[in-house]
């Protein structure tokens, strides 16, 4: 009786250096259009994310951070199970770099198509939102929440900025982690929401979602109808910080290091080293056994 080949199991790290390995060997217009969609998936989780936090009026600070959270997490959601390619998880190919899977030219390579790509995503969805007039939701208040969140994000200074990055892609990478566990989707959607719940209701930093949160404030403050500022009763010199050289510079450059930091570095080579302790020492104690043996 012939025996069936027998599949070998592969932990969580092993899972997550074939999964690095996947997004850099993508062709680039596949990986590069993959990655405009996740960056419409994301933008689209930011518009929830506005949509139950305006208004709030009274509610408890806490709870409606957490609503928020959750409403957000259905952008990490549309990008696991939609298969499209987000630069902050795309970090985790740092494990298959360290494997020798793939080289540094490679790795880099992979990252800017898709920060690129996701960019371009983010964008396109600024652009349908402005064109949409959804500002004007609420009798403004809408357009006001988005203001105000993006005017908040300038005020980081640049450690701090880049700090929020690290513990942000921290949470996120830990949630793509965790649905290498299951093959089941709506285990892989339940995995993601908490850990995109907490780091959104903490006020960490996603530098993609910023792609589109900081330019939708820029963009309020510089074209809304001078209606729309007389009814709030604002001034557009209110919002004079929310510039493109702001936004580049005070936020996108340190939060995109600290996402690299906190899910290329601390989660990604932080577990293949241990992992790959844990693998030598195994080996040391399989051929010390071996040897036993044949003496």
């Amino acid at each position: 009786m012939t025996g069936q080949p027998v599949t070998p199991v592969l932990n969580l790290c092993q899972q997550a250096e074939l999964y690095g390995h996947s997004k850099v060997i993508k062709s680039p217009w596949q990986s590069f259009g993959l990655a405009i969609f996740a960056g419409a998936f994301i933008a689209l989780a930011f518009v929830f994310y506005i949509n139950v936090t305006t208004g709030a009026g009274d509610a408890p600070w806490g709870m409606v951070r957490l609503v928020g959270g959750l409403a957000f997490s259905l952008g990490l959601m549309l990008v696991v199970i939609c298969g499209a390619e987000l630069f902050t998880s795309t970090v985790l190919s740092t494990l298959a770099r360290a494997r020798g899977m793939i080289t540094t030219r490679q790795m880099l390579a992979c990252w800017a198509r898709v920060y690129v790509g996701n960019l371009i995503g983010a964008l396109i969805m600024l652009t349908l939102i402005m064109t949409a007039g959804m500002h004007q939701l609420d009798g403004g208040n809408w357009g006001l929440n988005a203001l105000n969140i993006a005017q908040h994000k300038l005020h980081h200074n640049w450690l701090q900025a880049m700090v929020l990055g690290v513990l942000c892609n921290m949470l996120v990478c830990l949630g793509v982690w965790m649905t290498f566990a299951s093959k089941e989707v709506m285990t892989r959607a339940m995995l993601l929401m908490l850990p995109v719940a907490m780091f959104v209701s903490s006020g960490f930093e996603h530098s993609i979602a910023n792609m589109f949160m900081v330019p939708l404030g820029i963009a309020i403050s510089q074209f809304a109808d001078p209606g729309f500022f007389a009814a709030l009763d604002l001034s557009r010199e209110q919002f004079s910080d929310l510039t493109i050289t702001n936004f580049v510079f005070n936020n996108l450059i340190p939060v995109t290091l600290g996402n690299i930091l906190g899910g290329g570095v601390i989660v990604g080579l932080g577990y293949w080293l241990i992992e790959n302790k844990a693998g030598d020492k195994e080996a040391v104690q399989t051929q010390r056994s071996s040897n036993t043996v044949s003496h």
